[in-house]
């Protein structure tokens, strides 16, 4: 099990990943189709605000939203109220791109594989400590996730961010983080820190030759984040069947592709039906997960 120390605030502001992918579409769609597409930021509460706003428009397919899986099937078990119902409220349209949380350890560090690390871990139960960029995000759950299936019980440690967290990590403060791919590429490049697994079930094409925690022992092993778009409720089949078949194009071009993983993304695509049965799988996994490990945020 993981233990957890403070607490940590989440948000998605403008700038970070959500709202960075959604101008790309939106730039794309813009540009491929002669759209007129505009990006309306609402941050707060870890994206409910936004994908509220959502929820409340007309299901006409003027107003449409970029859910993750914070809002989508994190957020209904970390929190007592929601504003939405994350399962009725919506209308599933395509899912984009799965991004993983990459477990690093300095470049000093004695851990050279997942295997190190864990038999360290049993053999000093709660005296290694993962930073993460906040309670209740996927590096927070990745971790808790891990500890669970390892047997093994670590200290979780919040920040309020991926920047303080991969400085602490540097510093010295914790042993290892659970941060996004964004948060860590740069720095690995630099030599500052190893990766140990990313927490996808595929590996990520920006770090090729990093395994993931499923190939190391840990089968059907899943922690991603992910986005796509969502509707109101209700909005007519055929505005949602053009909407997903000019994103899944877009999404296929190389330009596309280049950029999502250059940020440490995976593009992912699909139907609506796809999309809303993935929504479905998250919500009870990550619901299962949060309601066993006690997790609640207010």
């Amino acid at each position: 099990m993981a233990r957890q120390a403070d607490t940590a605030d989440r948000a998605l502001p403008p700038g970070g990943g959500t709202d960075a992918n959604s101008r790309l579409v939106a730039e794309k769609l813009t540009v491929l189709n002669q759209w007129t597409v505009v990006v309306e930021n609402r941050p707060g509460a870890a994206g409910n605000i936004g994908l509220d706003m959502v929820a409340k428009a007309p299901a006409d397919g003027y107003t449409i939203g970029m859910g993750q899986a914070s809002n989508l099937s994190i957020n209904p078990a970390l929190y007592s109220k929601m504003p939405f119902d994350p399962l009725k409220d919506f209308t599933p349209i395509v899912e984009i791109a799965v991004q993983p949380v990459v477990l690093v350890v300095r470049a000093d560090s004695p851990f050279r594989t997942l295997a190190d690390f864990i038999k360290a871990a049993k053999a000093k139960p709660g005296g290694l400590s993962i930073a993460h960029a906040g309670n209740g995000t996927v590096g927070h759950l990745a971790g808790e996730m891990l500890a669970r299936r390892a047997g093994i019980e670590v200290l979780q440690v919040p920040y309020k961010g991926a920047g303080p967290a991969m400085n602490e990590l540097l510093g010295g403060q914790v042993q290892l983080y659970f941060g996004n791919s964004v948060s860590v590429m740069s720095q690995m490049t630099a030599g500052r820190v190893r990766a140990l697994a990313v927490s996808s079930a595929q590996r990520l094409p920006a770090m090729g030759d990093v395994p993931t925690v499923a190939e190391q022992g840990f089968a059907g092993f899943d922690a991603s984040t992910w986005l796509g778009l969502v509707g109101p409720a209700g909005m007519p089949a055929d505005i949602v069947a053009r909407i997903n078949k000019e994103v899944v194009a877009m999404v296929a071009r190389k330009d596309v592709q280049d950029k999502l993983a250059s940020e440490g993304n995976i593009p992912v695509t699909g139907t609506p039906q796809q999309f809303g049965a993935f929504i479905k799988a998250e919500h009870a996994k990550w619901g299962s997960l949060i309601r066993e490990a006690g997790i609640k945020l207010e």
